[in-house]
């Protein structure tokens, strides 16, 4: 029995003071909405959580018959980006890149017509991106990451669920939509 209660002690106190990392976890969604019986608008959303850090990835197109293609040259869009937790305790400490590749930004740019600013709250984050031009499926890829930071302590929190929602107004040639929302929620296992 003493020999049942050390081992107990021994690995309950390894689990105190080495606590398991948190496993990655991914999630993706997408939404669209139509232009015309043969054209959609798609907005495509990923989130993956790994280590004390979660990854996202939007990317919108047009979806034609032909398969996925970017936007017509007269294109005017408004992308916005919402990070946040299930949790009102934590706050995202968040970087992007957009479009996809450029250097990441933590308040906002202009890269080729690509223009940019990020909002913090309390509770959540807002990327605001705004296009002028069309182009290929990469220049409306915006990526980045997010540590979520517990108010209290000040430390990561792997505790709560990260959400990356989506959206985009698309504006060209007599089309001016606004897609539904796309929402990837996950959490570090």
């Amino acid at each position: 029995m003493n020999r049942l209660l050390a081992a107990s002690a021994a690995v309950l106190s390894a689990a105190l003071v080495h606590p398991a990392p948190a496993t990655a976890a991914s999630n993706s969604a997408n939404s669209s909405i139509a232009v015309d019986p043969a054209t959609q608008i798609e907005m495509h959303v990923t989130a993956d959580c790994a280590g004390a850090r979660c990854y996202f990835k939007t990317s919108a197109n047009l979806l034609t018959p032909n398969g996925p293609t970017g936007f017509p040259g007269d294109t005017w869009a408004r992308q916005t980006i919402t990070l946040r937790s299930n949790d009102r305790d934590v706050w995202q400490e968040a970087s992007y890149s957009a479009p996809a590749g450029v250097p990441r930004e933590t308040k906002g740019a202009n890269h080729n017509n690509v223009l940019s600013r990020m909002l913090k709250e309390p509770a959540a984050v807002q990327i605001s991106v705004t296009y002028f031009g069309g182009g290929p499926i990469e220049r409306f890829t915006v990526d980045g990451e997010s540590m979520p930071v517990d108010w209290g302590t000040g430390q990561p929190d792997t505790r709560a669920a990260f959400f990356a929602c989506s959206h985009i107004q698309v504006v060209y040639g007599g089309v001016n939509l606004t897609s539904p929302e796309a929402c990837a929620q996950t959490t570090f296992n």
